[in-house]
């Protein structure tokens, strides 16, 4: 059963921006984990090639940053149509964050050795990620939808 916005008590609206903040930062961090450590997996014991386990590790951290910030960081009720808005965010952050990796991690293999280059690919990419994830889901989808 989900509760309407308006019918909300006081401990139940979303908290204020700099616990948001930091909420979704921790949790970015934990889905981080998530997204790297399933990269790794798949690409060092699995054997899959980087950009396919990129997007599928991609899938597996935003699956968890959804699940976790909707109930901890925004305090937000169930909603098919919160749930497709931040998709469609999460499908907007995947080309970006996709896309940053893959043209970061070639670029460093020149100048680093290959796990270094993961790491700071994924680093570029995942914070240019969060901060497009948090300004569209605090602004847009948790606020309005």
């Amino acid at each position: 059963m989900t509760i309407p916005l308006e019918q909300t008590t006081p401990a139940q609206q979303a908290p204020g921006l700099f616990t948001q903040l930091f909420r979704f930062t921790v949790t970015g961090g934990f889905s981080a984990i998530v997204d790297f450590g399933s990269l790794l997996i798949m690409t060092h014991l699995i054997g899959l090639p980087d950009n396919i386990a990129k997007a599928i590790s991609f899938v597996l951290g935003t699956t968890t940053a959804y699940a976790i910030n909707r109930r901890w960081t925004f305090k937000a009720a169930p909603s098919t149509r919160r749930l497709v808005a931040v998709w469609v965010s999460y499908l907007l952050t995947f080309a970006l964050q996709v896309g940053l990796y893959a043209l970061t991690r070639p670029w460093l293999m020149d100048h680093v050795d290959y796990p270094t280059a993961q790491l700071i690919a994924f680093v570029i990419a995942q914070g240019a990620a969060t901060i497009c994830n948090f300004v569209i889901q605090r602004w847009v989808i948790f606020r309005l939808i």
